[in-house]
């Protein structure tokens, strides 16, 4: 019997190769709180995106659709036939954690999570930039037509940054900011030099969204032209090829 266009019985399908880093859509690892993306078929019945409604919290079923990672469920963020973004559970630890979709009862394949302590991603804007705002300009975006300057406190919008120093409920949505463990280990690199970690103001969870962070950093003298920016923690850095627009 078919339900707008899923068969009921037929499971979930998936990869290893598509689950992926729901920034940039590049390959795992992922760390705790990092956001995910599974692309298959048969994810849900319905057709449409199911989102997560709550300002407070985030759920763990989506159109009858859950996710366990470890075999604990993981918070959900959007889910449609094609498609899922869910948060691996802020609560885990380096290693290897399955994981499987679950449909009504109707189980996905298990496929093993390579999971490290961070994995910093930027997110991206369009033609190499990243996306951040300029704290001294009421927070406005940072573009090209619109570029930061030196001396100018930016906000860098990142993924995957992973524990933090005030431990936040697995499904709670952060209503405070909070530093990341060791923001003292967190590197950003301007065209490949890293800079002077007094300029890194904060390193931490953005309030009022799930799995999001964001690094303030006070921009050096010489920043330079449209940089390449970096981010670089627990052994593992963000992806190559973004600028920064600077002027």
């Amino acid at each position: 019997m078919l339900t707008c266009g899923v068969a009921r019985g037929q499971a979930p399908s998936y990869s290893a190769a598509s689950i992926v880093n729901a920034v940039g859509y590049g390959a795992g690892p992922f760390a705790p709180n990092s956001v995910v993306t599974i692309f298959g078929t048969n994810l849900c019945w319905d057709p449409g995106i199911f989102t997560a409604s709550s300002t407070t919290a985030l759920p763990t079923q989506l159109d009858a659709v859950s996710v366990y990672v470890d075999n604990h469920l993981a918070p959900l963020l959007m889910v449609s036939q094609g498609q899922i973004n869910f948060l691996i559970p802020s609560d885990e630890i380096a290693g290897t954690a399955p994981m499987l979709v679950v449909r009504q009862g109707v189980a996905g394949p298990i496929i093993n999570l390579t999971l490290v302590s961070a994995a910093p991603t930027l997110f991206p804007l369009t033609a190499g930039y990243v996306i951040a705002e300029d704290w001294n300009n009421a927070n406005a975006l940072i573009t090209p037509d619109a570029p930061a300057h030196a001396g100018d406190t930016v906000v860098l919008f990142v993924a995957g940054l992973g524990a933090v120093q005030v431990a936040q409920g697995v499904y709670d949505i952060p209503a405070l900011a909070t530093s990341i463990v060791n923001p003292s280990n967190l590197t950003v690199l301007l065209n490949g030099t890293p800079v002077d970690p007094t300029l890194i103001k904060y390193a931490g969870l953005t309030p009022g969204c799930g799995g999001l962070y964001q690094v303030n950093l006070l921009l050096p003298s010489n920043a330079g032209t449209d940089p390449a920016i970096q981010i670089s923690l627990g052994g593992q850095s963000s992806q190559p090829g973004l600028m920064l627009a600077v002027r």
